[in-house]
């Protein structure tokens, strides 16, 4: 089984959703998907709910960092496509270099010890 957003680190489904969303518009469900099939070869696994994915894409709409429009998913059925705004690429930007620098430093810790 894998992880809920629930055990994801605090911030770590924004990253996710900014980066996936980075290359093409995409619908909620879209991207629980992508993130689900990039991780399902990993030990872990990632499964986002979408009690957790929904709050977080309204919230980073609010914030500017992405902006929705109307179209037709995949199945024929009206949704809600997400794309990434000139402020998310800044944000995915520094969130990728703070995770890469927190990755780094865990690595040392459990290295070391």
């Amino acid at each position: 089984m894998g992880r809920s957003k629930s055990e994801l680190l605090h911030g770590t489904l924004e990253l996710l959703v900014l980066r996936v969303v980075e290359s093409e518009p995409m619908n909620g469900y879209a991207i629980g998907r992508r993130i689900e099939d990039l991780t399902e070869d990993a030990a872990s696994p990632l499964s986002i709910d979408e009690g957790s994915l929904y709050p977080a894409l309204y919230r980073m709409e609010r914030r500017g960092w992405l902006v929705s429009s109307w179209g037709t998913s995949e199945n024929n059925r009206r949704a809600k496509f997400y794309r990434i705004t000139r402020s998310g690429r800044k944000r995915l930007a520094s969130e990728r270099a703070n995770w890469t620098s927190f990755a780094e430093t865990v690595a040392k810790i459990l290295e070391s010890a």
